[in-house]
């Protein structure tokens, strides 16, 4: 994340993804554009990440970090050569090679990623989606008001920064919970069991038409990807393949559809061990030279990592052909089996590119191959467009496309205290937001910036990170922080004790974490 340091979990990783997956992508569908090949792509980003890729030290420090990798790989050149690893000397020039590249590439853009999405759009090529505004895990949210503004920033960003208004809504995780008694474990017995509205309910309020789910939401089967949970009868089978109307608990047809993940078709493409990532041409991402970082053989196979041999860049791309025609065979078989309308295949954006090096490649390398198929690629605002009103409408159960289907994943043992602390800051926050809002310069500018750091706080991705044991740690500094922030903010507007050093504080905070410019506007929306 910009301004909170480089390495190895700051500005690095937002320049790893312009680098591995964002910049490719806009060359990828650059190259399909010029030959005049149609690229229906449907791609989310995430209000917090557009914000980031559109500030304007977002250029600076990738220009340093692009600057930093090209004279490594430069200097890895004459090291292999004199070495016995001189055999690696193709592959490390393939690697300057693609960073000068891609470097030209965004200068070319004048560093403006964000504005390059925005045109494929406005020419009919892609279509943008938004999420709620940091990814927040809407379904354990204490408060209504919570899920609210979550997708009021979201929606507000995505037409601040693209211009329109988005039809569809990525769901953080995947999350959904119907409506029904629902609230905080630990609320106490008098709140736990109240009434709460469903999210598709609040997605509707928010003006979106569609979302996703994962498949076991609609057919009670395991979660894809965790073949070791068993499914659950109760709901029996239903297929993925329709976008269904969702009916809220009340038995109200909302103008909201949920598309639902195919099973058969992800797997193959976000599977390492029984999809195309794990062929044996392909990069290994986790045997990497330093210091240089290069990334310089293949996955070969079953073997350790001192097993690898060199990468050889023509032979994965002829992988990449290969899996591309065995994937196009995939869905015009499941499209002539099911004889249903639409095969939908979500995968997080950063798997082409970063997790499988070769998946950008190997969807334009798709949409070639779909051009001279019978398979037709849309959107999925197209889609909805097309006869929608004769859908079938269905109640989706609870759920997450992580481990268990449930919300486990960020709801346990090593999580329940960040719950434990969200939820009573949520409380005080809503209990001191009204007057905030009503009141002076000064009083606004701090709730803006609690508003912030509450809304940062409540990004899924640090129970996540806690329950994978992966750098928990970091998890927890970046979530004991924001929290403290939205504490410290909230606490100076209850007690109307705003001095000089926080007004300093809000202005430091402002300068580090400076997202959703506009931010007391869909607070006031919440508000109402």
């Amino acid at each position: 994340m910009l301004h909170h340091g480089r390495w190895p979990h700051g500005s690095v990783w937002l320049s790893e993804a312009a680098f591995d997956s964002y910049l490719p992508l806009i060359e990828a569908l650059q190259q399909l554009e010029t030959e005049r090949v149609a690229s229906p792509i449907t791609l989310g980003i995430t209000p917090v990440l557009a914000n980031q890729l559109a500030h304007p030290s977002f250029i600076s420090e990738f220009e340093a970090y692009m600057e930093r990798r090209l004279e490594s790989a430069a200097g890895a050149l004459p090291h292999l050569a004199a070495s016995a690893d001189a055999p690696l000397v193709p592959v490390a020039t393939f690697w300057h090679e693609r960073l000068t590249r891609l470097l030209a590439l965004f200068r070319s853009l004048n560093g403006d990623l964000i504005t390059a999405f925005r045109k494929f759009e406005d020419r009919g090529r892609i279509e943008l989606i938004s999420s709620a505004a940091t990814h927040g895990f809407l379904p354990l949210l204490a408060r209504d008001e919570s899920i609210r503004l979550q997708l009021a920033v979201g929606v507000a960003e995505h037409k601040r920064l693209f211009g329109r208004t988005p039809t569809g809504c990525w769901l953080p995780e995947c999350a959904y919970r119907p409506g029904g008694p629902w609230g905080p474990p630990a609320a106490g017995p008098g709140r736990a069991r109240a009434y709460r509205a469903g999210i598709d309910e609040h997605l509707a309020a928010a003006g979106y038409r569609y979302f996703f789910v994962d498949s076991h939401l609609v057919r009670a089967g395991a979660a894809l990807g965790y073949p070791d949970i068993e499914a659950s009868p109760e709901l029996g089978e239903r297929t993925p393949y329709v976008a269904y109307r969702v009916a809220s608990s009340q038995r109200r047809a909302h103008d909201l559809y949920a598309f639902v993940r195919d099973p058969k078709a992800s797997a193959q493409v976000w599977s390492r061990a029984e999809g195309y990532p794990g062929d044996q041409w392909y990069l290994e991402f986790h045997k990497i030279r330093w210091p240089d970082g290069l990334r310089l053989w293949r996955v070969t196979g079953n073997v350790d990592l001192g097993g690898k041999k060199s990468y050889d860049p023509a032979a994965a791309t002829n992988s990449t052909r290969n899996h591309a025609e065995h994937f196009a065979s995939v869905l015009h078989e499941t499209a002539s089996q099911v004889h249903q309308d639409v095969i939908t295949a979500p995968f997080d954006a950063e798997l082409f590119g970063h997790w499988w090096f070769e998946g950008v490649d190997f969807l334009a390398q798709l949409y070639r191959r779909l051009s001279r198929d019978g398979v037709r690629p849309v959107t999925a605002r197209q889609h909805i467009a097309s006869g929608a009103k004769t859908r079938p409408t269905i109640q989706l159960t609870e759920g997450s496309w992580g481990k268990n289907g449930d919300f486990s994943m960020w709801l346990n043992d090593q999580t329940a205290w960040t719950w434990q602390r969200l939820w009573p800051l949520e409380e005080s926050y809503w209990a001191v937001a009204p007057k905030a809002l009503a009141g002076g310069p000064k009083a606004r500018a701090v709730l803006a910036q609690a508003t912030r750091a509450m809304l940062l706080a409540q990004a899924s991705d640090w129970q996540f990170i806690i329950s994978t044991g992966e750098a928990g740690d970091y998890a927890t500094q970046r979530f004991d922080e924001h929290c403290a922030q939205a504490e410290d903010l909230v606490r100076a507007l209850g007690h109307d004790t705003i001095d000089d050093a926080t007004m300093h504080r809000v202005e430091a905070l402002g300068v580090q974490d400076g997202v959703f410019p506009d931010v007391l506007r869909s607070v006031a929306e919440v508000i109402g």
